[in-house]
């Protein structure tokens, strides 16, 4: 990633750290599927952002928006279903706090 942006070394590090972890997310528990739908999400708009080095508009909206809306309901499967879970979305929101930062083009 010659040439990249700090942010988006942070979050090539934080995201190979993120895939490379166990986390047992998933399961029939709707509150699971809640973390798991938010994990994929998250995933998808790192991937694209990884390989273009920055977000296209779509995309920024689609973060702004989702950041505005709040992740309450993420939070509140994290904290009952309690550790590695809090863990696991602590990251998540960390590398979409990056996404936030990188470069819209």
């Amino acid at each position: 990633m010659k040439g990249a942006s700090e942010d988006l070394l942070r979050l090539r590090r934080l995201w190979d750290q993120h895939i490379h972890s166990v986390a047992a997310i998933g399961g029939a528990d709707p509150r699971e599927q809640e973390v798991a739908l938010y994990a994929s999400w998250i995933g998808s708009v790192v991937e694209v952002a990884l390989r273009r080095g920055s977000l296209d508009r779509n995309l920024s909206t689609m973060l702004e928006t989702r950041r505005a809306e709040g992740n309450e309901r993420v939070f509140r499967a994290a904290g009952e279903l309690g550790e590695p879970v809090r863990s696991y979305i602590a990251r998540l929101i960390a590398i979409e706090d990056l996404l936030a930062q990188l470069p819209v083009k």
